[in-house]
This record gives structure tokens, sequence and C-alpha cells, in this order.
């Protein structure tokens, strides 16, 4: 008699086949003819735990192994059903090199580290497309792996750093989100932990939890104080914005706060000075940087007919005047948070050069891919998967550690 049981993985009989579901939001198929054949009877002991009577221990562990080795193949995420691919440090897929996953250091005190793509919500000015609505591939990386990378690349930097958790889409998807910011905040070099948020997915629980990493900020996405409007922006009937407030207003009392409104130019413009009395009002005033909208080729562009951007110097302008009347600040940049330069880290191939690289997995966009090479890994466009297959590159993108190629004869 043999046991296997994982803490990230959890099991789920659904007729023919075994549901495996992977940190909590993303799911594979097993089917349960392919287990007996393999393992002989099995049966489900609790909701992480497969026990298997006719097979060893050894047979166990390695049968089922690659059995779930195969399932991940055709991983899906619950919230959209797109394909989605899971890193970890057996994947054979490096953390550095893409602006999705992984980790993104741009030679500064502030290092970005990315676990998950995905979102809950479907902004409608989103700058990277990311949503319920979104057809892109995703990714979700092992805590692990992220952990381990992020150390190596914090003895190369040997200075303070702040860690900053701004994915593609909601961080807090990320079933293991907890447990990372309470290993990042065990790391001396790691002098402050950020993570971008919409709200919708915190709890007073989850809250008093992250409170007790004395490290930490919440950077909140507020962009309407109008609940119709509001949903209208977050693009998604769902929306509660008199949840968010109430859990923008507990984080408030229990850790650092920053309040990041976006303003879309013909939809929020008047709702920028009540969100600034808002944020006045909470326990502790918290950071408050409104921004300006951009927009991006990937990302969903909602200008109304005859609404054009607003040009930087106007935009400036307005929000002086917001400072002088509320007395805030509403401007931020990096000096506020002590961002500056830090070691370069070295480059194993730049612009033009030639790399000969292997496909590990697909990109997120439709005949994208990333290869692996010389401990990076390098987007490729217009190139069709084939796991394990050796390509030649000439490298078109190598600024800030984020690598483009394309496939050459």
């Amino acid at each position: 008699m043999a046991k296997v049981s994982f803490e990230t993985l959890s099991f789920k009989e659904k007729c023919k086949d075994l549901q495996v579901t992977l940190l909590s939001k993303f799911y594979a198929l097993i089917p349960k003819s392919e287990i007996s054949q393999n393992l002989g009877k099995f049966k489900l002991v609790d909701a992480h735990t497969l026990e298997f009577s006719e097979v060893k221990q050894s047979k166990a562990e390695l049968e089922f192994s690659q059995l779930l080795a195969e399932s991940f193949d055709n991983l899906k995420n619950k919230l959209n059903g797109n394909k989605i691919t899971y890193i970890h440090r057996n994947s054979g897929i490096p953390l550095i090199g893409n602006v999705s996953f992984g980790i993104v250091y741009r030679d500064s005190s502030i290092i970005e580290i990315k676990p998950i793509t995905s979102c809950n919500l479907n902004c409608i000015y989103c700058s990277v497309g990311e949503g319920l609505g979104s057809k892109k591939k995703d990714f979700v990386v092992e805590k692990d792996y992220l952990v381990e990378e992020l150390t190596k690349l914090l003895k190369f930097v040997d200075e303070p750093v702040e860690v900053h958790v701004g994915v593609q889409g909601e961080p807090f998807l990320y079933a293991d989100m907890l447990p990372l910011v309470e290993d990042l905040q065990k790391l001396e070099l790691v002098k402050t932990i950020s993570i971008d948020t919409n709200g919708t997915l915190l709890s007073k629980k989850l809250i008093d939890d992250l409170a007790k990493n004395n490290k930490l900020r919440l950077n909140f996405s507020l962009d309407a104080m109008d609940e119709k409007l509001a949903k209208e922006l977050a693009g998604v009937e769902s929306y509660s914005l008199k949840y968010v407030l109430e859990m923008i207003k507990y984080a408030s009392s229990k850790l650092e706060v920053l309040i990041a409104p976006l303003v879309v130019p013909g939809y929020n413009e008047k709702e920028m000075e009540k969100v600034i009395e808002f944020a006045k009002s909470l326990p502790k005033l918290p950071i408050i940087g409104i921004q300006k909208f951009l927009p991006y080729k990937t990302g969903r562009n909602p200008l109304k007919k005859n609404v054009k951007i607003v040009q930087w110097g106007e935009f400036y302008a307005w929000i002086n005047e917001l400072e002088q009347k509320y007395d805030v600040k509403l401007k931020i940049c990096k000096e506020d948070f002590l961002i500056k330069p830090t070691r370069e880290l070295p480059k194993p191939f730049s612009v033009d050069d030639k790399v000969t690289a292997t496909l590990v997995a697909e990109d997120r966009f439709l005949n994208t891919c990333i290869a692996a090479a010389k401990g990076r890994n390098i987007s490729v466009p217009d190139c069709l998967f084939r796991a394990g297959k050796r390509v030649k590159l000439r490298i078109l993108r190598d600024k800030h550690n984020v690598f483009v190629g394309k496939v050459i004869s």
C-alpha cells in the first residue's frame, strides 16, 4: 500500500476523471482509467491524499508524478478556461526575461515579482487587456522557485530593495500570496514589500494576517466613488464598491496603504475629488497617487467619441490645483520610494546577437513561444510551439533584462 500527498494540489473525483486542482484556481483532469492502468486500484483519502493498494511507495510516487506532469500540459484557469503553464523549479523555464511572469529587474532598487497572470475583473482601461474576457494563456509560478531565484538576485544586488508584486492581473488570485509575503518578510535585504490590488479578494482576516509583516504596503486601485460608474470601469457587474471601500478603510488602520486612482478621459475626472475626500477620511492618511490613462497596443482603450487624451502639462496643472485645494500630495515619483540605480545585472546576450535556444512553453499570445538559453527566457513571436525544439534566434530586445527574439534560419 502507498500514499501520495501534496500541499499545493487537491483532488476530486468527477465521473470518469480525477480532477486535480493546483493552488485553488487551476485544474486538470486525469482519466481514472489511466490511473488504474498504471497504478491499480486507488481511493481518495482526503482532498490532498491518494492511496494505492496494489503498488509500492516508490512506484506510486514515480508513476503518479508522470501522470501529473502529462495532465499539466492541459492545465486550465477556473476563471476563464484559458490554458495555463505552471512554472516550477523543474520546468526548465528561467524566471528572468519576461514581463508577464517571474522576476523583472530593471537595475534599480525596486524589483518586480510576478507569481501569476489572471484577473477577476474586466477593467475597461486595462493596459494589458487582462481579465475575465482575456483569451491569453496564463502563468502561475511555484512559490519556492520564485523565492529561491529572487534570493539569488538579492545576493547579487547586495543592497536594500523594495519587492513589488505587480502582476498582469490581480495578485490575490495567487493562493500562496500570504506564504510568499511571509517568505519575503524574512529576507534581510527586502526593506519594503508592495502589492497592487483591486481589493475585491481581500478580507479582514487576510488583512490581519498580512499586517503581521511590517514591511508590507498595499496599493489599491480605486477609480470612482459612484457605485454605477465603478462597476462600469471594473467591467463586471459583481464589483462591489462598498466592499472595496470597507477593505481599504480596514487596511489603512492596520498597515501602510497607497491609493492609486486612474483618470480615464470622459469617465471619472469628476470622481477624483471624491476619492481624495475618502482618502482623507481614513484612520491614517494613505499615500495618494493619481495616474494618467495611457493607451497601449495590447490593452483596452475605451476612449469615447470626441474625447482626447489629456497632455501631460495639462494633467499636471490639474493635479496641482487639486493638491492646493485639498492640501495633500497627489503626484508620486520614484524619489518618494527611495528608488535608485543598483548594480547592473550582466546580460548573457544583447540586441542582434544570434542565440541557440530551446522552446519551453507557449507565451501569452497566439503563435508566440518562450525559449530558454543561458539562464534567461526569451519571448519569440511568430513561432509555433513544439516542446524541446532547438531554434536559432536573433535578439530583438534586451532592455531591462526582458528579452525578445526572432527565429532565423
